[in-house]
This record gives structure tokens, C-alpha cells and sequence, in this order.
């Protein structure tokens, strides 16, 4: 299991300390949720921040760039140029969907597609061979902290199987990813459902104590 925290949820006054805090706990993955006020209602960052946190983290972790904006044909590679690892956009966004997949994948960088919660499954399985990730977001987009929703198992458990199916047909693997109300409370239950990669805030980044401990808390309902 992936666990890829959120930075939404972290203190932005202090962006680099808390991203260095995750890194220095064990996570190799970062969520960045990129937001335009267009698409989700909420405001941001964007490639300037990406770039710093960037230089001030190193190569090592991967930075998951989940663009929740309407213009994501036009501007992924901003993102790619940034620092940005991995780039996922969602389909509800995307005019030419496996076009701009395609080109993702060719600027370098690993490609996802995100549905919404109220967005069919197959929209999804039409770009299966060519993904790498799958992003079912378990909340509705723009702020951090909502509930999880949990009638996107039966999302959850036919993409697994049409994964299933295509590794075992020689494709390609794809991860699924899920974001939204990830607690330590749940997360056993979504590798259970198929989840190898969970997007977790708030779980992570609190008040309560510190990344670290948090993580051991996640660790040990994961065992």
C-alpha cells in the first residue's frame, strides 16, 4: 500500500517543513491537489510552488500532481517542468481525454485519470490499456476534510477487475488510487476492496500529533 499524503490539509505557512516532515517519516509520495476556483471552487498552487518544493526536497519523492482545473491539456506540462512525476486529470474536464493522455506519457511522465464520485466507472475502462493510475475520488473535489463516501466500493471492486483481467491478458498494470476521508479506521478496508495507493490528509497532517505517529497509527491498522 502507497500511502501518498495530501498537502492540502498541511500548513501552507510552512509548506516545505511539512512536506520535509512526510519525506523524512517514510512517504515517498506527495498528493499535490492543483485547483483552479473553475472546475472546484477552491484556489491553490501551482508550478512556481511545485518548483520550490522541489528544489527543496531533492529527486526523491514522487510528486503526484492530481490537476483539478479545466485547462489540463493546455498547461500539464507546466506541471511536468515543475517536478511533477505523475500527472492526473480528470475525465469530467478533458475534451480529448486519451489524446492528452498519450501525451502526458510522452513528456516523460506517468498518466491517471480521476473520476468524481457521481462519475460512471467506464469512462475510465475505455483508456484502461493506457493508464498507469486510477484516482476514485471517495469525496466530492475542492476542500479538504469531507466524509468518506462509501457506495464507491462497487466503483472500486469493477475497476479491480477489469485491472485483473488485463494484466492477465499481458496489459498493463494500473493502480488504483483513492482520495477523500482516508483515516486509519478505513484504510485496511479499501486494500481489502482493491486500493493500492491511498491519498491521505488529514489522517497525516493534524494537530493531534505528528506525521510520524500518524503514520505508525495508519501501519498498524494496516497490519
Amino acid at each position: 500500500m502507497i500511502i501518498a499524503p495530501s498537502v492540502l490539509t498541511a500548513d501552507f505557512a510552512d509548506l516545505g517543513r511539512a512536506c520535509g516532515e512526510a519525506v523524512d517519516a517514510g512517504l515517498n509520495w506527495l498528493h499535490l491537489d492543483i485547483m483552479d476556483g473553475n472546475f472546484v471552487p477552491n484556489l491553490t498552487f501551482g508550478p512556481p510552488v511545485i518548483s520550490n518544493l522541489r528544489k527543496a526536497l531533492g529527486d526523491g519523492p514522487i510528486f503526484d500532481a492530481h490537476l483539478m482545473i479545466t485547462n489540463a491539456e493546455e498547461t500539464f506540462q507546466q506541471y511536468i517542468d515543475a517536478g511533477c512525476n505523475h500527472i492526473s486529470v480528470h475525465v469530467e474536464a478533458v475534451t480529448h481525454l486519451h489524446r492528452c493522455i498519450t501525451a502526458i506519457r510522452e513528456a516523460g511522465a506517468t498518466a491517471g485519470v480521476t473520476l468524481n464520485p457521481g462519475t460512471p466507472i467506464e469512462t475510465a475502462l475505455e483508456v484502461l490499456p493506457e493508464l498507469d493510475l486510477v484516482l476514485i475520488m471517495s469525496v466530492n473535489p475542492g476542500f479538504g476534510g469531507q466524509s468518506f463516501i462509501p457506495t464507491v466500493e462497487s466503483k472500486i471492486r469493477r475497476l479491480k477487475e477489469a485491472i485483473d483481467a488485463q494484466v492477465a491478458a499481458g496489459g498493463r498494470p494500473v493502480q488504483i488510487q483513492i482520495d477523500g476521508g482516508v483515516k486509519a479506521h478505513n484504510i485496511a478496508m479499501l486494500r481489502e476492496w482493491g486500493v493500492s495507493n491511498c491519498v491521505v490528509g488529514s489522517g497525516l497532517f493534524n494537530d493531534r500529533a505528528s506525521v510520524a505517529q500518524n503514520l505508525a497509527e495508519i501501519h498498524r491498522a494496516l497490519e
